[in-house]
């Protein structure tokens, strides 16, 4: 007769299979060897078993195996497995990397404003943010500019149920824009500002194919400069919709606008009315 044996060890102390989670596109996870942090871009099979392509924030690839327990998923181990078809595949982030909401509906516009400086900012905030502000129910215009930004708060009247958000180009120590910001900051309005002079910069130079932005001499057209040193034709509308064309995500784009954009994007939506 086959004698038995108790299984005598505590529970607090038997090791928990770590769950398994499909590696989704866009799913951001950190590797536990290595601790590189990246959202998947595929799956693959290989003579040496499953794996996984990571991209980080700076545009780089890792592939990893897909081992037991083998990644961390928001600080908890996790063990990635090959989604079961690829047409099933829903985005699980939006471009802004926000968790999607599928089938919600727009919110009504709030009272609360988002205003940028020109239309190419206003169409870099909607291709990665659209789908947050939609649902948030944030309305972005743009200013045309930032002189005449007094006249556009005064006109706006924020109030603790209708904030005002702006986001300003190249809002640096003791420029212009810096002055005219301190001049219509309050409890109800937030000016804030990214250290480029045009929001083109905003744009990682390796989404765009290209090793920097280029320097252009003081007092040159800063957009037709660029056009110049690239080797672009000096089309400043065309060359943007090149740009624009590269951003798929907030991968593309530099920190720096990244905190600032949603930074606006809490402060109208905090306490505002619809």
């Amino acid at each position: 007769m086959r004698s038995y044996s108790p299984d005598l060890t505590p529970p607090w102390k038997k090791s928990t299979p770590a769950p398994e989670v499909p590696a989704e596109p866009d799913l951001v996870v950190e590797e536990v060897s290595t601790g590189f942090c990246g959202a998947v871009i595929r799956c693959e099979k290989t003579a040496e078993g499953p794996t996984v392509t990571l991209e980080d924030r700076f545009g780089k690839h890792r592939v990893f195996p897909l081992l037991p327990g083998g990644f961390l998923l928001e600080g908890r181990p996790v063990t990635l497995i090959r989604p079961a078809t690829a047409g099933s595949f829903r985005p699980s982030r939006t471009a802004s990397g926000s968790l999607a909401v599928p089938g919600v509906r727009a919110r009504v516009a709030r009272a609360g404003r988002i205003y940028v400086e020109g239309r190419h900012d206003a169409e870099l905030v909607e291709k990665v943010w659209g789908d947050d502000l939609r649902i948030e129910g944030v309305v972005v215009e743009y200013l045309g500019g930032i002189d005449d930004l007094p006249a556009v708060v005064g006109e706006f009247a924020p109030a603790p149920d209708a904030r005002l958000g702006v986001l300003v180009d190249h809002l640096v120590p003791g420029s212009k824009e810096s002055r005219i910001a301190s001049a219509v900051t309050s409890a109800d309005v937030l000016v804030v500002g990214h250290p480029y002079i045009d929001v083109w910069e905003a744009v990682k130079p390796s989404s765009v194919g290209i090793t920097a932005w280029p320097a252009v001499p003081r007092g040159e057209d800063w957009k037709t400069g660029v056009c110049r040193a690239l080797g672009w034709p000096e089309n400043t509308g065309a060359a943007w919709q090149h740009i624009l064309s590269r951003v798929h995500s907030y991968r593309d784009l530099e920190p720096a606008l990244l905190g600032r954009v949603e930074e606006l994007i809490d402060f109208v939506t905090v306490g505002g009315a619809v």
